[in-house]
């Protein structure tokens, strides 16, 4: 089989051992195998310039060249692989160091070893800013509002016949009058104006407050219901934690006072929004004097920092 020459009637390219590859590479046009070089050059490593494509066209075999006993230009000089490739990424990442574009196309002009660049890994994504605050929320406990009747009212009438209503005029100017749903009371006057009190939300005052209002009308006054307007929210909530109070008066002198003696929470009156607060030892919070619900929970947003600063240990 070693010495199989090709058929006189087939133009066939003869198979066979490494020694007719040269015959093989001989039928190849030279500028068609200057184009296969540069393209197997592009993709495969070369050590020095020494290809096997190079080994082929100087007429050298792997079996010439043992018979003969030379060895590769690369490895008679001394030249390894790992030599060549001293840059690598590893040694590379180690310096620090990353080859520049036009390094890197001079070296592909020479016909140097190629350099690799690390490839640098793609960065862990960023987490998401967490808000800093809390997630207790003041809840409220009490809403107080207002509304006029524009009717002048008689409360002895009113007392007289309407159901759960009470009248003092000795103790107090106004017909003081309760419903359960929503669980509320009001202070009905005889100028016609009203405040209702005890709604948990701004809904059910003003949804009490018109209950109030249709009452006193079917007693047979000529009732309206014009400028409701909530006056006042009170919220509460627990921090979770005791308070050093005493800390607190003393940091915060101008805007808090504690007399322990006569109540046992502190004062604080903030300035925006314009909120007072009452601080107990045991972490209950009380805000008061808001207008609206977002002044509440700004207030509280506002004091948590401080009342974590004043921890007790």
């Amino acid at each position: 089989m070693d010495q199989m020459l090709p058929s006189p009637s087939f133009n066939i390219p003869s198979i066979g051992t490494p020694h007719h590859a040269l015959e093989e590479e001989q039928m190849i046009a030279p500028q068609a195998q200057e184009a296969q070089q540069q393209n197997r050059s592009s993709n495969m490593y070369s050590f020095g310039g020494f290809t096997p494509q190079n080994m082929l066209s100087t007429g050298q075999t792997p079996n010439s060249m043992l018979s003969t006993g030379q060895t590769p230009n690369m490895l008679s000089t001394g030249q390894t692989p790992q030599n060549m490739l001293g840059s690598t990424p590893h040694n590379l990442l180690a310096t620090g160091t990353t080859p520049s574009l036009s390094t890197r196309s001079a070296e592909g002009h020479h016909g140097g070893p190629p350099v690799y660049a690390p490839v640098a890994s793609p960065a862990p994504p960023t987490p998401a800013m967490q808000q800093s605050g809390t997630d207790i929320i003041p809840q409220l406990q009490n809403i107080v509002s207002t509304v006029n009747m524009c009717s002048k009212l008689d409360l002895k009438k009113i007392a007289l016949h309407a159901r759960n209503a009470e009248f003092n005029p000795k103790r107090f100017a106004a017909v003081i009058m309760r419903i359960r749903e929503p669980r509320t009371t009001a202070l009905i006057f005889s100028s016609g104006k009203m405040v209702c009190t005890g709604a948990k939300s701004e809904e059910d005052s003003r949804l009490a407050a018109r209950k109030y209002a249709r009452i006193v009308q079917k007693l047979g006054f000529q009732t309206k219901f014009k400028d409701f307007k909530i006056q006042n929210m009170v919220g509460s909530c627990d921090v979770k934690f005791p308070i050093r109070l005493e800390g607190l008066v003393l940091t915060h002198s101008q805007f808090s006072s504690y007399e322990p003696e006569l109540f046992p929470g502190l004062i604080y009156r903030m300035v925006k929004p314009r909120i007072v607060l009452l601080i107990f030892v045991s972490g209950k919070v009380v805000l008061t004097g808001a207008k609206v619900r977002q002044e509440i929970y700004e207030a509280f947003d506002n004091i948590y920092p401080i009342l974590k600063n004043f921890k007790k240990q």
